[in-house]
C-alpha cells in the first residue's frame, strides 16, 4: 500500500508542475531543495519527508486537500496488484529526446527498490552518457539497440537482453527501424 501511495504522489506532484508549465528549477527555488531531488521524488525513486512534501505542494501553489484528493490505495491483505496498460505512468528525463518512458512498476522491499520501466527509443534519440545508482536489465521487445557501457559496445536484437552496473556510464542507440522498444528493471540498492 505505501508503494501505491508513493507512486501516486510522485505523478501527481510531475502533473500539476507540468499542467502549471514550471520547470524542475523554478519549483526547486521555491520550495528550497535540489532539482535532482525533485527529479527523483517524481520519478519515484526517493521518498519525500513530510516538510519537503508540504514545501513542494506550496511551491506548486495547490490546495493541501485538492492534490491529495483523488488518492487510492490497495485493499488491506491482498497480494495481488494488477497494471493496466491505461494505468502506466509517462516520464521524462532531462536532458535527453526520443525517449519515451512508461513506468510500469515500481515497489520497495527492504533496503532495494525495484522499478520497471517501458522504453520506446526513437532513431534519431539523443542525450548525454548517464550513470544511475543501480544494476539494470534490459530485455528487447521490438528492433535492435546498440548499448554503450563504458567503454564497450554491445548489440542486442529482438529477444537479447543485458544486465550491467548501471553507475558505470552508459547510453542505448535505435540502430534498426525507426524504434526500439525495451523493458527495463531498475535494481535500486537505498541501503544507507
Amino acid at each position: 500500500m505505501q508503494e501505491d501511495i508513493l507512486f501516486q504522489i510522485s505523478n501527481k506532484l510531475k502533473e500539476v508542475r507540468k499542467d502549471k508549465g514550471l520547470t524542475l528549477q523554478e519549483i526547486a527555488d521555491e520550495a528550497g531543495v535540489t532539482k535532482s531531488l525533485i527529479s527523483q521524488i517524481e520519478n519515484s525513486r526517493t521518498i519525500p519527508s513530510l516538510p519537503v512534501m508540504l514545501g513542494l505542494i506550496q511551491a506548486l501553489d495547490i490546495d493541501l486537500n485538492v492534490f491529495f484528493k483523488d488518492f487510492i490505495s490497495k485493499a488491506p491483505g491482498q497480494n495481488v496488484i494488477i497494471r493496466r496498460q491505461e494505468d502506466y505512468q509517462p516520464f521524462t528525463k532531462e536532458n535527453a529526446s526520443g525517449f519515451f518512458y512508461h513506468r510500469i512498476f515500481s515497489k520497495r522491499f527492504n533496503d532495494h527498490h525495484v522499478d520497471v520501466v517501458l522504453l520506446r527509443l526513437k532513431k534519431d534519440a539523443k542525450r548525454p552518457m548517464v550513470r544511475t545508482n543501480a544494476y539494470e536489465f534490459k530485455y528487447v521487445l521490438q528492433g535492435s539497440v546498440e548499448y554503450t557501457v563504458g567503454k564497450n559496445k554491445y548489440v542486442l536484437h529482438q529477444g537479447d537482453s543485458m544486465f550491467f552496473d548501471a553507475n558505470e556510464l552508459h547510453n542505448p542507440k535505435c540502430i534498426d527501424g525507426d524504434e526500439t522498444t525495451m523493458l527495463v528493471i531498475y535494481f535500486f540498492n537505498e541501503a544507507v
